[in-house]
């Protein structure tokens, strides 16, 4: 029988202009409309004997109007609906791909008999956004789509909500990564980037896992952070009565693990970091750190090279990767070049002729260099000179070697050059990919370092970390030369999937809880009222809250951390509206 569609306008879907909550009503009655044929609308299991891409490419070269007598069976959400009397079209959609259904009402009410009027049941009460299962066999329409010819159906989940509109899709951004799960149903392309990363994240630990390495667990909760400069997220423990902090990085647990007598670790997990949000940086993401023992960071240099080209060469089958309309040669070897080479290329300015902070800082200020409050020596100067002018002109893959020792606390001093350490990290697209240290194995120097970092902590800066005993004693046993690489995995897969956001590769990026976010507070001195409106239009009263409490509100560089800690489970509340 042909595709082709009787005289007879298609049947029209009155929910297009109704409001949401109408939508839901009708399907809600839908629902019933099921139950009283005894059909169960969310079903408990289905059988499938095959996904749409698998019949796609078996029957890719199946002739217009030709039908091959096999039985099939497939499942997966309606994406489309034209209904002409007696002959439905759906498109149904599964994880891979999409296959259009033939519904014919003689065919369907032949082989439903125990259901009264199948055919006419399925037109009133599915709709895009149900899942349907289906039997049948496989046919090509005369128009040339080919199709399943349905024989049987099986309502398996009602949906109760409708999906964007498929001309304008779901294309508020901000809604995509709230509503991941609908991104994911109308838009293929984000499947198919999580798909990616994924192969990518095994083909690393595949290639690992060949070379000797082994993955071990590092705790999350850590009585102290450490690993990196960066303010942590902290908690508390109630049976232990002790702050806990989201670890900011893996590196002294596994740095641990080598001096226990491993000599190749890692871990590839989450890292949270309690700090901005932007298209490069998500408080919550996924990085990687290896250590390997009797190495150094120019063993890690190589390792970083072939580790990387083998995850783009597995998963995309090529080194060079358009990003964001520009080519990305991944093709080895990549630049090795210092940090002190690339700023005197890119300003004029040679941080190592300076005789004093202030000749340099006067150099820097004339090449355009703002100069931070917390800039007070030559090595810091460096490396502000290189993030503001140097980084983003690092399109290609790019090794920079050798930093400040100022800025590197965990890091082997620089064996033939003074003021500087064994480090190298890498840029592509002028973002730093990897982190590298020949690590620090000198448990003396290693706390005069620490002891700095806490002296800086003490004095208010957030992102300075104290001092991990423990983590010295195990120093004081003795580690072996270690070779340490962190690669952030969440921008590794921007590159290779060509995503300009952060929030593009994470499935569930954290967001701005809408209902939670104060929009504007108030105090009645006299009352000892606290009023506050939320986002969500929601305004509470908080009673007998303290004025310096108030004041304290007006002032604290973090509102929401302050009302969550200092009042929301301090006082008793009524709701205004």
């Amino acid at each position: 029988m042909s595709s082709k569609p009787s005289q007879n306008n298609p049947d029209k879907q009155p929910e297009s202009k109704s409001t949401l909550d109408e939508i839901r009503a009708t399907r809600l009655e839908k629902v019933e409309q099921l139950k009283q044929e005894g059909l169960n609308p969310y079903a408990y299991k289905w059988e499938s004997s095959h996904c749409a891409a698998q019949l796609q490419e078996t029957y890719a070269d199946l002739a217009a109007g030709e039908e091959v007598d096999v039985a099939v069976s497939i499942a997966g959400r309606i994406t489309a609906r034209r209904v002409f009397g007696k002959l439905a079209f759906f498109g149904l959609q599964d994880e891979s791909g999409t296959i259009q259904l033939y519904l014919e009402k003689k065919r369907i009410q032949a082989n439903m008999e125990e259901i009264s009027n199948a055919f006419n049941l399925l037109k009133k009460v599915t709709d895009v956004g149900d899942i349907l299962g289906v039997k049948g066999t496989i046919k090509r329409t005369e128009k040339g789509e080919l199709s399943i010819y349905v024989s049987e159906y099986a309502m398996l989940t009602k949906s109760l909500l409708p999906l964007p509109d498929k001309w304008h899709g779901l294309t508020d951004t901000e809604k995509r990564y709230r509503q991941r799960y609908v991104d994911l149903i109308v838009n293929p392309s984000v499947r198919e980037t999580f798909r990616r990363r994924a192969k990518i994240t095994a083909a690393i630990r595949r290639y690992l896992d060949d070379r000797g390495f082994i993955e071990i667990e590092t705790p999350v909760l850590q009585g102290e952070a450490g690993g990196a400069d960066a303010r942590p997220f902290v908690t508390y423990h109630n049976t232990l009565q002790m702050d806990l902090y989201l670890r900011i990085a893996t590196e002294l647990h596994l740095k641990r693990l080598i001096i226990g007598g491993f000599e190749k670790v890692f871990e590839l997990g989450r890292i949270f970091r309690n700090e901005g949000v932007s298209t490069k940086h998500n408080p919550e993401f996924t990085s990687i750190e290896i250590y390997q023992a009797y190495a150094d960071y120019q063993d890690m240099m190589v390792l970083t090279e072939s580790l990387i080209t083998y995850a783009a060469q597995e998963v995309l089958d090529t080194l060079k990767v358009s990003y964001q309309d520009v080519e990305i040669d991944l093709t080895p070897p990549w630049r090795r070049v210092t940090m002190h080479e690339l700023v005197r290329e890119v300003t004029g300015l040679d941080f190592g002729a300076y005789q004093s902070f202030l000749q340099a800082e006067e150099a820097a200020k004339g090449a355009g260099i703002e100069i931070p409050d917390n800039c007070k020596t030559i090595g810091v100067l460096l490396n502000e000179a290189f993030e503001q002018k140097v980084e983003e002109t690092l399109i290609q893959p790019t090794f920079v070697l050798d930093y400040p020792k100022e800025i590197s606390p965990l890091t082997k001093p620089h064996r033939s050059k003074t003021g500087l350490v064994e480090r190298f990290e890498l840029f592509i697209f002028g973002r730093e990919t990897a982190n590298s240290f020949s690590e620090l194995t000198d448990p003396v120097d290693q706390r005069e370092r620490l002891e700095l970092q806490a002296a800086k902590k003490a004095a208010g800066d957030l992102e300075a970390q104290g001092v991990d005993e423990d983590f010295l004693a195990a120093l004081e046993y003795g580690m072996p030369p270690t070779g340490g690489l962190g690669i952030g995995i969440d921008r590794l897969v921007m590159i290779l999937t060509n995503s300009p956001s952060i929030r593009d590769v994470i499935a569930f990026p954290l967001l701005k809880n809408t209902s939670a976010v104060i929009q504007s507070f108030d105090y009645d001195p006299e009352k000892k009222i606290l009023k506050v409106e939320f986002g969500n239009g929601s305004i509470y009263k908080y009673n007998d809250v303290p004025a310096e409490v108030y004041e304290e509100m007006k002032t604290t560089p973090s509102l929401g951390q302050f009302f969550n800690s200092r009042v929301r489970e301090k006082y008793g509340f009524d709701r205004e509206k």
